[in-house]
């Protein structure tokens, strides 16, 4: 059974099949999983216009992935990236490619790669997403240079953003 979103605006209902559960937050503020493959088909999109093969990963507010793909000729490294980047953007609240200035040798967050067992990345790609000022979750791209993945992950928010 599919049910209109709870806020009654969104494009992406919540698909709820079991319907004696209730949406999660993220689900209630608009991180569905058809949210996240419409973020998932804007990061491809944006992907095949640069000719770069990506993974997309995108989570909810708890960091529970919500949805993956891969590109078919994309690295596998990016599996990891993409995943990352996305927690990365999560916990942080902020871009990941905004972290880069402030962890360089001398700054003050020098060494804050190393968080979460190395799984904070500090280079572009990972974007939080919210709605009406609510973290609901994060996208993270890998597969490009910092600019592709950074313009990949754009569409995607935008994307989110959209729906």
């Amino acid at each position: 059974m599919t049910t209109e979103h709870p806020r009654g605006k969104d494009a992406h209902a919540l698909d709820n099949v079991d319907s004696w559960r209730g949406a999660t937050a993220s689900q209630a503020g608009g991180l569905t999983l058809a949210a996240a493959r419409a973020v998932i088909a804007a990061v491809q999109a944006e992907a095949r216009a640069m000719a770069v093969a990506m993974s997309c990963a995108v989570v909810d507010s708890g960091d529970q992935l919500v949805a993956f793909e891969r590109m078919d000729a994309a690295d596998l490294v990016g599996i990891t990236l993409a995943r990352d980047k996305a927690f990365t953007a999560l916990v942080n609240r902020m871009p990941t490619g905004d972290l880069a200035p402030i962890t360089q040798p001398g700054t003050e967050f020098f060494g804050y790669h190393t968080v979460a067992a190395g799984r904070t990345i500090i280079f572009a790609g990972g974007l939080p997403l919210e709605r009406e000022g609510v973290l609901v979750g994060a996208v993270g791209v890998s597969g490009g240079d910092s600019g592709q993945d950074q313009r990949a992950v754009e569409a995607g928010a935008r994307a989110f953003l959209a729906g």
